[in-house]
């Protein structure tokens, strides 16, 4: 059978982007079949019925599902490439941790900036800071959660890079004077084409995020 990779996609999710780096980092081509979740088409809900969201990566005819898991697929399939993950067993738990923290956290409290209105606002503000507060400690002076190199727990974030400018606008802060060290790692991070080539513009997602908005009523 030949070795066919289909990503259900969307070019403004932070969930896909994460595939698409991975790919890249691997080496892997692949179809990219972008999604309209209003309109959601019937191989997506037919490969991914729980949840029916995007990403879904399809390999050879199989699907998985869920970012990270997804990755973690890319990774241990293609295992003669270079590793997502670390090998020692430690370092591995150590970004698995992270990664889900990014996943509990970044998005679901960011989400309140746009999809609620007056003190919940404010309160997801606070706790958002907060997020990025502990996340640049975890970071340090390390040129990348993974120390050297880029790695999974660098994977897992990076794709909200995208949404720093959102953030800002619409929580009235910036970035680069309360989180130097994450935006720096930002910048560097996107200098890797298989992260810049992967991660959609700023100001395209906050056109995203605006029309979401307008949808929900909160602008």
């Amino acid at each position: 059978m030949a070795n066919e990779v289909v990503l259900l996609d969307l070019k403004a999710s932070p969930f896909a982007a994460r595939v698409r780096i991975a790919l890249e980092e691997k080496g892997i081509e692949y179809k990219s079949k972008v999604e309209d979740l209003s309109n959601k088409s019937s191989t997506l809900l037919k490969m991914n019925p729980v949840h029916q969201q995007i990403p879904v990566l399809i390999h050879n005819g199989r699907p998985i599902c869920e970012s990270m898991v997804i990755v973690q697929y890319i990774d241990e399939a293609w295992s003669h490439k270079p590793s997502l993950l670390p090998s020692d067993p430690y370092r591995r738990a150590h970004a698995r941790f992270w990664a889900d923290y990014i996943d509990k956290k970044i998005y679901p409290i960011g989400r309140n900036l746009w999809a609620s209105k007056g003190e919940l606002k404010e309160s997801s503000k606070k706790d958002l800071i907060q997020c990025f507060k502990i996340l640049e400690e975890e970071l340090g002076d390390k040129l990348y959660f993974g120390d050297e190199s880029f790695g999974y727990i660098d994977m897992a974030l990076i794709p909200f890079y995208s949404f720093f400018y959102t953030f800002e606008t619409l929580g009235n802060l910036c970035m680069a004077a309360e989180f130097p060290k994450l935006v720096e790692w930002g910048e560097r991070c996107l200098q890797k084409e298989t992260v810049s080539k992967s991660l959609c513009d700023q100001k395209k997602v906050y056109e995203v995020i605006l029309q979401i908005k307008q949808k929900l009523g909160t602008e």
